[in-house]
């Protein structure tokens, strides 16, 4: 069948209603409380066994290094600033600083309550005693170790999948470790676990948990936070780590001191013997020549030779301070933190390199807490590294060839010096060149002396660069997972949730509930709604419920039904009404059959016609056989007044289908069926015929085009959004203007109901009510459903 006529009608109105939509909702209320329900005990029970984390927090206040240059244009860089307090939170998180940071704990061995769902770590508690005798440093058992009490002077230990009793204060071996449990107040009374541990073991733990930021921006406060399952292992571990920071930085302040100072006592230990030996050589020339004096000429030339030696001794120094730096960084095989200094005169760009190399120590540390050796990273350091290194070297081997050429120059300039004193006598000469080394030795060691007084008052006035503002206290907060938070989201999900199920049931339904979705797909008029009725319905519709209960609202739905009929072909003296549907199980029978009993009441003589020669089970209604009906008529087997019977109203008259036929469409379409409904014309003031689903066969198309009255049955829940459009198809395809619809089974439940109101300003206007609300109104006789929270009532209609 073509579809000639549209589905959506241009005259129609729509705008949405948000009392409707808000009823949509409140219709499932009882599914987003279930949500609601879920959500909060998945709740209950995610809080009841997750651990929670806690959160401490400390800062540390840098001092602020003065520049000169700086000072001098009283300029302050705040990007400097917040570079000093980044670099130094990279310093904090190196791994030296970590490992000595867990050395300060008692990190040995670690203790547990084993529950139920988990392990808890009871951190600082030590519920009994424990002394390691043996520990292999590098290889040892690190599993967890259960100890349960047997009595007062033994305990069970099972480790390593086996178990085992021993006494109190004897020896216990597992692999790589040997401990004893020591007896007396504090021996276990419960069941613990214990774990054996290595520094190393801690740094995942507290580097996952370490983190700082600027407590302001530019600022040099640098606020450090941990955050843990423990709340007292982050205040120790924090506190731990701002003492060792501090230290840290103490000890790279003085390393440079320090390095000078070791330098110069080496130096001053072989030049303490070389000036004895030189003054005593001094000495006994003067008393066994009996020289006390020289004169002016040799005086000079002498003072010229010293001061060409110190100036050649000064760079010797420096050399062996060069010579010194070369050998630490190429003995620096492995890239960790030497913290490299220099002293002494030298050039800016070996100074940079230098410092340059100390940061990316710093770097690389930082690395190693989240990458391996072996990752690119890491690599990629190593060799900016190897290049800065391979810089410095090149740099000293320059400096030190300047220094060389330099000691040539001042050698020959000593020697020039000396060729004139050839000219001086013996004696004289030979006292000159032992005043000269005396001086030069004395000179040298002085100047050293007070090189290491400069850098022991150096090392002394160092300062550590950063103080604390405030330790970890260990009164934290709880940052997961936090209750009330919990439940907020819980509240959000199960209403997202109970929200979500209804939209998607909604949205997934493909079947017709209401009007207005019947309105919004087709411009057939609809002329009425028929009520669900309340009550038990049998299988075989036995009873006629708009005559059972003729004050209920849904026998009222059926009369308005009855009066729009009226309106339709009122020109007609007698009117053929055809009742069909799309499938079968939408009511067109049970339609059938109430319109028929209503429109008997109104005096009006009715005949109802069983035309579905295929499955018709109306005959069970009126409690017949099927025997004869409209196959054996049509078929000539039975005349016409053996095949009507009469019912218990007089009249009302039913034709019942008879026996199965096996041409039933041939059947519904000959003469003979045509003649039967003019001469029941005569007869009758209303003929109804209920047909075949015209969606499954097509047997009622004939009697379709012949009737006054076509209605088409939708059933609330059961018809699907495409039986709609039969309606329209039908009218366009046989060009008919009589088709109509009714909506079968109708409720009150508000949740199928569209959420926008709709009007058509087409022709086809019929009045007709869902009477929805109006069972408590007092104008009929249905029994209103008892409220859920009426208990009493509840139960006593359901005993009823």
């Amino acid at each position: 069948m073509a579809a000639n006529t549209p589905t959506n009608t241009d005259n129609l109105t729509q705008s949405i209603d948000y009392l409707k939509l808000l009823k949509i909702f409140w219709s499932r209320w009882y599914w987003i409380a279930a949500c609601l329900l879920v959500a909060f005990t998945f709740t209950y029970i995610y809080l009841w066994y997750t651990p929670k984390v806690y959160s401490d927090t400390a800062s540390l206040k840098f001092s602020e290094e003065k520049n000169e240059m700086s000072e001098l244009l009283a300029v302050k860089s705040l990007s400097d600033r917040t570079n000093k307090v980044q670099a130094e939170a990279y310093v904090i998180q190196s791994k030296d600083v970590l490992l000595n940071a867990i050395s300060r704990l008692d990190y040995k061995v670690s203790y547990f309550v084993k529950g139920r769902v988990r392990t808890t770590d009871i951190y600082p508690d030590k519920p009994f005693p424990v002394e390691i005798v043996n520990q292999d440093s590098t290889s040892f058992y690190q599993g967890l170790i259960e100890i349960k009490p047997i009595n007062k002077s033994s305990i069970e230990i099972i480790a390593e999948g086996r178990k085992k009793a021993y006494r109190y204060n004897e020896l216990i071996s597992l692999r790589g470790l040997t401990f004893k449990v020591l007896s007396g107040p504090n021996a276990p009374e419960s069941n613990y676990l214990i774990r054996f541990n290595r520094k190393e073991d801690f740094i995942g733990r507290v580097s996952s948990g370490l983190s700082m930021r600027e407590a302001a921006k530019s600022s040099n406060v640098l606020l450090l936070t941990f955050t843990d399952r423990n709340i007292f292992f982050a205040k120790d571990i924090l506190n731990s780590v701002i003492k060792e920071y501090i230290y840290y930085d103490n000890y790279r302040r003085t390393i440079s001191a320090s390095q000078t100072i070791n330098f110069i006592t080496e130096q001053l230990n072989f030049l303490s013997g070389q000036v004895k030996t030189s003054g005593l050589a001094l000495e006994n020339f003067k008393r066994q020549n009996k020289l006390f004096d020289i004169k002016t000429t040799a005086s000079d030339k002498a003072e010229k030779v010293i001061s060409r030696e110190d100036q050649k001794n000064e760079l010797q120094v420096q050399e062996l301070e060069i010579n010194d730096l070369e050998k630490r960084v190429r003995a620096n095989k492995d890239n960790s933190d030497f913290n490299f200094q220099i002293e002494g005169k030298v050039d800016a760009m070996l100074s940079n390199l230098v410092s340059q190399l100390n940061q990316l120590f710093i770097d690389r540390n930082k690395q190693l807490l989240t990458y391996n050796e072996n990752s690119a990273p890491v690599k990629l350091t190593d060799q900016q590294i190897a290049n800065t290194k391979k810089a410095i070297l090149e740099n000293i081997e320059n400096y030190r060839n300047r220094n060389r050429k330099l000691q040539v120059y001042f050698e020959h300039q000593i020697s020039s010096a000396e060729q004139d004193m050839g000219e001086l006598p013996s004696a004289e000469r030979n006292y000159i060149k032992l005043q000269s080394d005396f001086e030069i030795n004395q000179k040298v060691f002085s100047y050293l002396f007070e090189k290491k007084l400069e850098a022991q008052i150096s090392k002394a006035a160092v300062v550590p660069g950063a103080s604390v503002v405030d330790f970890a206290d260990g009164y934290g907060a709880v940052i997961s997972p936090v209750n009330k938070q919990a439940y907020l989201y819980a509240l959000i999900a199960g209403l997202g949730l109970g929200i979500g199920i209804i939209l998607l049931v909604r949205f997934t339904n493909p079947f017709i509930y209401d009007k207005e979705t019947v309105e919004h797909l087709t411009n057939i008029p609809i002329i009425g709604i028929i009520r669900k009725f309340p009550g038990f319905i049998d299988k075989d519709n036995s009873q006629v419920l708009s005559l059972q209960k003729p004050k209920s609202i849904f026998a009222e739905s059926v009369r308005s039904v009855r009066t729009n009929l009226s309106f339709l072909a009122s020109e007609k003296k007698s009117k053929v009404i055809c009742v069909t549907s799309e499938i079968a199980g939408e009511g067109k029978s049970f339609v059938s059959i109430n319109i028929a009993s209503t429109l008997a009441l109104i005096d009006k003589r009715v005949i109802l016609i069983a035309a579905d020669l295929r499955k018709s089970k109306l005959h069970r209604t009126f409690h017949t056989d099927n025997k004869v009906g409209l196959s054996s008529y049509i078929s000539r087997q039975d005349d016409l007044e053996k095949v009507i019977l009469k019912t218990d109203n007089p009249l009302l008259d039913f034709l019942p289908s008879g026996p199965t036929p096996p041409n039933p469409s041939e059947l519904l379409h000959s003469e003979r069926m045509s003649t039967l409904i003019s001469q029941l014309r005569e007869t009758y003031d209303f003929v109804l015929i209920d047909t075949a689903p015209v969606g499954l066969v097509s047997d009622s198309i004939p009697l379709i085009r012949q009737a006054d009255i076509n209605l088409f049955v939708l059933r609330s829940g059961v018809s699907r959004y495409n039986a709609v459009n039969i309606p329209g198809r039908l009218a366009g395809e046989y060009n008919l203007n009589n088709v109509v619809m009714v909506l079968n089974a109708f409720t009150d439940d508000a949740f199928h109901s569209r959420y926008y109101s709709s009007s058509n300003s087409s022709s086809y206007q019929y009045y007709y009510s869902n009477y929805s609300g109006y069972s408590s109104e007092g104008y009929f006789e249905d029994e209103e459903k008892p409220k859920w929270w009426n208990l009493k009532n509840l139960f006593k209609n359901k005993k009823a």
